[in-house]
């Protein structure tokens, strides 16, 4: 490092203090992608979180347009190299990755790499991401593999950097988990205690009401009308908490980040597997996203509870100026007109009314033994 010109020295500097700003995970792992492309001067560079089935939680990528990266296709699994930085403490620096031994291929319309530089991002003990360069823009004079010793050590120093951002915004994340758990619940004990007391008032009333309207109508027509304020006063009150409840990641991260959050947080808690694609959503109106987000969580609360699936799939794409959200499981399904005979709603009473108040339309498709797909669509705006 002390052989790095002062402007080196200024960028890894630059690096390291615009990835402490970060504080969503996503926008750390995009900041740790485009600091190590940049300092180690690769044409590619990239970063996967593992998930505990094989895959990635999260992969971000560098170098590569958008339009490369939907032709790639699904993330990659943990394989080859990539498997051997995630149980590996060495970082591996290689002449041509595509005559490794362990390499196993990429698609057809994956860009074309050669020299390579990865090391896994460590935490204490365990391995919390894979970082890797590829395509040295400065090639080694004597041939071989671009990316040198200083690099190598470049990188390492990036890494251990990365893993304490990492681990201060999964921590930042949390907390503000927390915290939003709690106002939710301070706000749900308020609505209780509001909404309970103009209720029992209500009924007090009413019953005054019905008590006065023979030997009494005028006084009765007066409970009556007291009846109609406090009926109003608990529907500003129910009104006023559903605007204050409106998830706060809607706002913040938009709908296809909080949604596939959601997601991540089912796949780890649920032994279904529960994955999420989505992407080119044009920004909507608030309430069809809040619609949809709410939609998404009623049908994947039916399918991990009461589906026995093994798998849940939510896909959110373009459809027309809005979108389309599907959420499918492989589980047991049901008969739709079996469960409207029994009076059972299986919370799709409450789905169709979301996506009717925003223009949209739900469609309910499954029969049993054979799983459940729901789908909504919404107009945009």
């Amino acid at each position: 490092m002390t052989d790095r010109p002062r402007s080196g020295l200024a960028a890894v500097s630059t690096a390291l203090l615009e990835m402490s700003r970060q504080l969503e995970v996503r926008d750390v792992l995009k900041t740790i992608v485009a600091s190590a492309r940049d300092l180690l001067d690769a044409e590619y560079a990239a970063l996967g979180v593992p998930d505990d089935h094989g895959g990635f939680a999260q992969f971000v990528v560098d170098g590569v347009s958008d339009e490369q990266w939907k032709a790639i296709g699904p993330l990659p699994r943990q394989h080859g190299i990539l498997a051997a930085m995630l149980h590996s403490e060495r970082p591996e620096r290689l002449d041509d990755v595509r005559e490794d031994p362990r390499f196993e291929g990429w698609p057809s319309t994956h860009p074309d790499m050669s020299d390579f530089l990865g090391l896994p991002v460590r935490d204490g003990d365990e391995t919390i991401a894979a970082l890797f360069l590829a395509n040295k823009r400065s090639p080694s004079p004597g041939g071989g593999c671009g990316f040198t010793a200083e690099d190598e050590e470049l990188l390492g120093i990036l890494a251990q950097h990365a893993a304490i951002a990492l681990t201060n915004a999964r921590l930042y994340e949390r907390s503000r988990e927390l915290t939003i758990a709690e106002e939710r619940s301070r706000l749900a004990h308020e609505l209780h205690d509001a909404v309970s007391q103009k209720l029992f008032s209500l009924r007090l009333t009413a019953q005054a009401a019905a008590a006065l309207v023979d030997r009494d109508p005028a006084r009765a027509k007066g409970e009556l009308q007291q009846v109609a304020a406090l009926a109003a006063e608990a529907a500003d009150e129910l009104r006023a908490a559903v605007v204050e409840l409106r998830p706060a990641g809607l706002d913040e991260d938009g709908l296809v980040h909080t949604l596939r959050t959601h997601v991540q947080v089912l796949d780890r808690a649920h032994a279904a597997r529960v994955t999420f694609d989505g992407g080119g959503i044009r920004a909507l109106p608030a309430a069809q996203e809040e619609a949809l987000l709410r939609v998404a969580q009623e049908a994947l609360h039916n399918a991990l509870r009461h589906s026995g699936a093994g798998g849940v799939a939510v896909r959110l794409a373009r459809h027309g100026q809005g979108a389309r959200l599907t959420v499918t499981d492989d589980g047991k399904g049901f008969d739709p007109r079996a469960v409207r005979r029994a009076g059972r709603h299986l919370g799709l009473v409450s789905m169709r009314d979301r996506a009717g108040g925003v223009g949209g339309r739900l469609t309910v498709h499954s029969a049993p033994g054979a799983g459940t797909t729901i789908e909504m669509e919404v107009p945009g705006g």
